[in-house]
């Protein structure tokens, strides 16, 4: 038997903490369900002695489990359990199944953890880096809600709908990238090989160049005598952005300039809306409180000025708002999106259409992602061509300078 600290509502509301000795962590949910007690949160004892103990806790390995192999966890973790197998036994067959050593040794630990007596949300939480917030409070209120497989099946979801989201940006921009890496490195051969010889050319003829050709040779001539510099030069820069972006003020300020772009801005506001709108509906499926819900919500979106308007739904919850009337008041979502989900909380569908909202703003964000490729792609070729065609230019106006001069 193990000792288990419990905070739990009696059936007027009125809050009760105290310890019981059961078997594991379900039959401590089942002894409070039968004194009519409503759990809010289970610690075994024996957990926080494992945790302090655990040599993983302290281990890289469990830092390195990647999203597409969590999701395949989930997925077969949920069949298990809803083919009614225990957790401890549904933990022992992952174990095995497990290929890969960094996600059977984070399964090894939360086994070990689960079978002890501690609760599956509690084991996961040793291990924040690879289990979100979102992920623990889901799983919480599975076991509390006796809904365990219906969250993995949720959380699940949420994790495939996320990282194809992540893929379609990704992929959208493997054409443009490759097109910049290319079109860099041709322009690079170009100043550090080809102008320069031209430049041995122009000197021994010591004509009097034309301005355009003064200014190619001079760019050619500063990068091959000081590379060095120019990369030292980029270099802090690029950190000195990443301190800058690291910092809540800075990150806050170019957060804001992203959200007033052209294109830009409407993009990351559809992705905001859309990460929004399905962890909300997937905690809310999972019996996790609004508020609760809202809180971890606003931790997970990227963009810290939409984030921070967060604050006035807190506000208008409180009141007894409803989730519509202080998404408007922050002006952050579009109307589409705030009479779907006003129209969710009149009919009581309010997960349904935050899901709904969700995929209507996936939809759109490769709409966008497309309509964007299709600007940036020419708009980096007529860069390239400008000053491809610079080059040329300066070169024939030194040609045709030095011809008119031996003429």
């Amino acid at each position: 038997m193990n000792t288990f600290y419990y905070k739990a509502t009696d059936r007027l509301g009125k809050p009760i903490e105290g310890n019981l000795e059961a078997k594991n962590y379900q039959n401590a949910v089942t002894q409070l369900r039968r004194l009519n007690y409503l759990p809010i949160q289970i610690t075994s004892q024996l957990n926080k002695k494992l945790s302090i103990k655990s040599p993983l806790l302290i281990s890289g390995l469990r830092n390195k489990i990647s999203q597409k192999d969590l999701v395949s966890i989930t997925q077969q973790l949920a069949t298990l359990v809803d083919s009614r197998i225990t957790l401890d036994k549904s933990l022992s067959i992952l174990v095995d199944l497990a290929e890969k050593p960094q996600a059977k040794e984070v399964l090894i630990e939360v086994h070990k953890k689960v079978h002890a007596g501690s609760s599956f949300a509690d084991a996961l939480a040793d291990f924040p880096k690879v289990f979100s917030k979102l992920y623990i409070n889901m799983i919480r209120a599975g076991e509390t809600g006796g809904t365990l497989a219906s969250s993995l099946n949720s959380v699940a979801s949420f994790l495939e709908k996320s990282e194809e989201l992540k893929a379609n940006i990704k992929s959208a921009m493997i054409y443009p990238a490759i097109l910049s890496s290319v079109g860099g490195f041709a322009i690079l051969i170009l100043f550090t090989v080809v102008i320069p010889r031209f430049s041995k050319l122009f000197d021994e003829l010591g004509s009097a160049l034309p301005l355009p050709t003064k200014i190619m040779l001079f760019l050619s001539s500063s990068i091959i005598n000081h590379w060095l510099a120019i990369i030292i030069v980029f270099t802090l820069f690029v950190a000195g952005f990443i301190f800058y972006l690291r910092e809540e003020k800075g990150k806050m300020h170019w957060d804001g300039i992203v959200l007033r772009l052209p294109l830009f801005g409407s993009l990351a506001q559809k992705i905001e809306i859309s990460r929004f709108s399905r962890t909300m509906a997937t905690l809310l499926t999972s019996g996790v409180a609004i508020l609760g819900a809202l809180n971890i919500t606003q931790a997970i979106l990227s963009n810290r000025v939409i984030a921070a308007t967060m604050n006035k739904l807190h506000k208008g919850l409180k009141e007894g708002n409803g989730l519509s009337q202080p998404l408007q008041q922050a002006g952050v979502f579009p109307p589409l999106a705030i009479h779907m989900i006003k129209i969710g909380e009149e009919t009581g569908t309010l997960n349904e259409m935050l899901t709904k909202v969700a995929d209507t703003y996936d939809r759109e964000v490769e709409r966008s992602i497309k309509q964007l490729i299709s600007l940036i792609e020419p708009f980096m070729i007529l860069s390239m061509a400008l000053v491809i065609g610079f080059i040329v230019i300066s070169m024939l106006l030194a040609i045709f300078s030095i011809n008119e001069i031996n003429f």
